[in-house]
């Protein structure tokens, strides 16, 4: 990466000598070229007012804007180290693009009957500069941030695309030279590689802050259980956690591969009696749910890897969504109880368990509904597709009796009993559960009408206390739901088909599982 960006540096260097000692030598080789772009896109109205427009929404202070969005947005999601080399990459650009303006004082191309009138210096190119160093901030973070490839590359794909129109918009209203936009594409990717180099925009490890005082090397035993579906690259990640374990102190790690027919039973029993101090689950709520109900009891720390669709368990916890961050938390991170709860039913095996939340009715059937396929092509937004599908899911009769006492009847669309509060992009479905506080947490709701889950989501999102026949709450240790009819169920967003019964008992204090510091 570094020679790259020497490579850049020496573009920059030399063009800047040719401009400022041969600048009628370069002239003579811009003029042609400018003149071919120009002549063809001038006589284009609708082009050109397509050009100018491309113009506005790159120039310098919409570049800032740009910016101050994404860096706040990195801030928010807690990647502050992102946020701070984009600041870095972006800031340095353009400081650099206005030095070298000043400096050269090159002067615009001149045409008879001009499109576009600018009256700063041309070399480089600003917009060029500013784009790509854009560009670069761009596919450099969706390397490390966004896990589908899909997503990743069509987001690399565009900023990609975004670079050469903005340097044929400048080509095509005359208001640079060839050399000028090539100056500024090597001036953003060079401090894009450079900053890289010299600061690394993935978020800081434990291990790296380790490293900075004194380095701890005792080789205890790890496991990791894997989804291997999951991944998309299994020995890339495979290599990322060894290499992170040795320099965190662990051994080398044992590894586990989930299959179809087991999502992870045999492999976490087999990881704790083979003496792991800790084991590392990656995949996605089912296979975290059957590894965690595997080792409670144990006193064994979980470490959770999210790269499932859903991820409520992490995202409840704090645990980041990046993979990087999340192995970091996993090895070095502080251990926490948390509760594990035990469910039943007809339809449901003896000893199954789950950690986020039970549902019967609307809940389930989104989940029942939001194919494999889609979810690998659009993630979390299948969910939504199915969500609109199952709105008018109809109500069903049922009876819940919580702690052993009276059974009370109600009407809902779903029944949700929790241990953790929020659901996808933060909804506080159950705002006051917590899940570690030895009680579930149950929400009936029962919107009657298409428009009624407007208001509905209205009051969920503003956590507001008000229960009444379209939402209504419910808490205790042990709670018990029967529907009058076959009724859709789901256990941490994973369907298990139909039934008419579901019994949930919290166990309190029964795992551990490795949650940032």
């Amino acid at each position: 990466m570094l020679a790259w960006a020497a490579v850049c540096a020496v573009v920059v260097g030399a063009l800047s000598l040719v401009v400022l000692t041969q600048p009628d030598g370069i002239d003579g080789y811009d003029r042609p070229l400018g003149e071919v772009a120009f002549a063809w896109s001038s006589p284009r109205e609708w082009l050109v007012d397509f050009l100018i427009l491309v113009a506005h929404a790159t120039n310098t202070i919409a570049m800032t804007i740009y910016t101050t969005i994404a860096v706040v947005a990195l801030v928010v999601r807690k990647h502050q180290r992102a946020a701070v080399w984009t600041i870095l990459v972006m800031a340095s650009a353009a400081a650099t693009t206005t030095v070298l303006k000043n400096t050269i004082e090159r002067t615009r191309p001149e045409w008879e009957d001009p499109v576009h009138l600018l009256d700063s210096y041309s070399f480089p190119s600003g917009h060029a500069s500013g784009i790509a160093s854009a560009a670069g901030v761009v596919i450099v973070l969706a390397a490390l941030l966004v896990r589908r490839r899909d997503l990743r590359r069509g987001l690399q794909g565009v900023a990609l695309g975004l670079v050469a129109l903005v340097g044929l918009d400048r080509l095509l209203l005359g208001v640079h030279n060839v050399t000028d936009v090539v100056a500024g594409y090597a001036v953003g990717a060079f401090w894009v590689l450079l900053w890289a180099v010299l600061y690394d925009p993935a978020p800081a490890t434990g291990a790296r802050l380790r490293r900075r005082s004194r380095p701890t090397h005792v080789d205890r035993p790890l496991a990791v259980v894997l989804n291997p579906a999951k991944v998309e690259d299994v020995p890339g990640f495979k290599e990322l956690v060894e290499r992170m374990a040795k320099e965190s102190g662990w051994a080398p790690p044992a590894w586990f591969e989930t299959t179809v027919e087991d999502p992870g039973r045999a492999m976490a029993e087999e990881a704790a009696i083979g003496g792991a101090e800790m084991v590392l689950v990656c995949g996605g709520d089912g296979t975290v749910r059957t590894v965690c109900a595997e080792l409670a009891g144990t006193d064994i720390p979980v470490g959770v890897v999210p790269a499932g669709t859903g991820n409520l368990l992490a995202r409840n916890l704090g645990i980041p969504l990046y993979l990087q961050a999340a192995v970091d938390v996993a090895l070095n991170g502080q251990d926490r109880t948390i509760d594990l709860v035990h469910v039943w039913g007809d339809g449901i095996p003896d000893n199954e368990h789950y950690l986020v939340m039970a549902g019967m009715g609307f809940d389930a059937a989104i989940m029942e509904g939001a194919s494999e396929q889609l979810k690998a092509k659009v993630g979390w937004l299948a969910y939504v597709v199915s969500a609109l599908k199952s709105l008018m899911f109809p109500a069903v009769r049922i009876e819940i009796s919580v702690d052993g006492g009276p059974w009370t009847k109600h009407r809902a669309r779903t029944v949700v009993i929790g241990n953790v509060g929020y659901l996808q992009a933060g909804m506080p479905l159950l705002p006051d559960a917590s899940i570690d506080d030895g009680i579930l947490d149950v929400v009936v709701l029962h919107p009657r009408r298409f428009l009624s889950w407007i208001p509905l989501a209205v009051r969920v999102l503003s956590k507001h206390k008000r229960t009444d026949e379209t939402i209504n709450r419910l808490t205790g240790r042990t709670v018990s739901v029967r529907a009058s009819a076959e009724t859709p169920r789901q256990l941490d967003g994973d369907s298990i088909g139909v039934g008419r019964e579901m019994h949930a008992t919290c166990i309190h204090g029964k795992l551990q599982v490795r949650v940032p510091r």
